[in-house]
């Protein structure tokens, strides 16, 4: 399970800016350092390059696992990890360094979020193959994982290579950081549920309320029970988008309907009475989504978390 302040009904994070608007790092360690503060469980950065638009624009993020290091650096309990990290950038052994370091400079503390990624635009503007992403997936995570948690592998395969690799230092944890996967489809849970900690699915895919998780449970559950798992080993998480005061809608790399929900909004009551909802549907932890994402939408929120810790 992913830890979560003490009595709790669930554990409760917030993904920082990402396209939104141009935020540069002093204010991204502030609004890191207040969400500590108020008490949120955890930080989570998306993992993205570039966005292309409709109307000819461009936007882009900055690169995940460099900010990673530096909010590990920032603060000094909660949980951080990528939301999720594409393993089609960066070469498997290196992904695995990566976090290696990352949970070391964290004192344990990452998690390590992964997918396959589904943007075209920015595999093609960075020169990675867009082909084959689940068999690539597939490949990459078998390396990624056996490195953190054994600290070798041999591999060669028909997309990766790791000749007699070896992971050194060792992760601050024995096994390395938890593992969560980012994905709804069929194939890839069927690769990840033998070896995950924690699934996570966006807010569009349970159209941004409790009563969109029971689906997806059970299809996470089937995936669990087709590979012999237990479907209470794999904790479940969810991004919730939140509407506060001066929120006009959030930008997103996603143009599509898939994104076009009701953000959840409303006094501090309201949405703690919605996110104990995804509790009792069995969610373990949540990924808030502001609009608009600022030091003042997280000092906002505080009074929520306070509600969710009474009895």
């Amino acid at each position: 399970m992913l830890s979560r302040k003490r009595g709790r009904p669930l554990g409760v994070g917030v993904q920082l800016p990402e396209v939104e608007r141009e935020v540069r790092w002093p204010e991204v360690r502030d609004i890191a350092r207040a969400a500590e503060a108020v008490g949120f469980d955890s930080i989570w950065v998306g993992d993205h390059l570039l966005y292309r638009f409709a109307d000819g624009s461009a936007r882009g993020p900055w690169e995940a696992w460099t900010q990673l290091a530096a909010i590990a650096a920032s603060t000094e309990r909660v949980l951080l990890g990528p939301l999720v990290a594409a393993t089609a950038f960066h070469a498997p052994a290196m992904l695995a360094k990566m976090a290696a370091t990352v949970d070391e400079v964290s004192g344990g503390r990452l998690v390590l979020g992964l997918g396959a990624g589904w943007n075209e635009t920015e595999f093609r503007a960075f020169g990675f193959p867009f082909d084959h992403r689940v068999g690539r997936f597939e490949e990459a995570f078998t390396i990624v994982r056996t490195l953190l948690r054994d600290g070798r592998i041999d591999h060669a395969g028909r997309f990766f290579e790791a000749r007699d690799s070896e992971l050194l230092p060792r992760p601050a944890r024995p096994g390395g950081p938890p593992l969560l996967v980012g994905s709804v489809g069929a194939r890839m849970l069927r690769i990840t549920m033998p070896h995950v900690d924690a699934w996570n699915a966006w807010f569009a895919d349970t159209d941004n309320s409790p009563t969109g998780v029971g689906r997806l449970r059970d299809v996470v559950d089937d995936a669990c029970r087709d590979v012999g798992r237990d479907p209470g080993d794999v904790e479940r998480t969810v991004a919730v988008m939140v509407r506060l005061p001066g929120g006009s809608g959030r930008i997103m790399g996603d143009e599509t309907e898939r994104q076009q929900v009701e953000p959840l909004e409303g006094p501090p009551e309201a949405i703690a009475a919605e996110l104990r909802a995804y509790a009792d549907a069995g969610i373990g932890h949540v990924q808030l989504v502001l609009d608009p994402i600022t030091l003042a939408s997280i000092e906002a929120l505080a009074p929520v978390l306070e509600i969710l810790d009474r009895p």
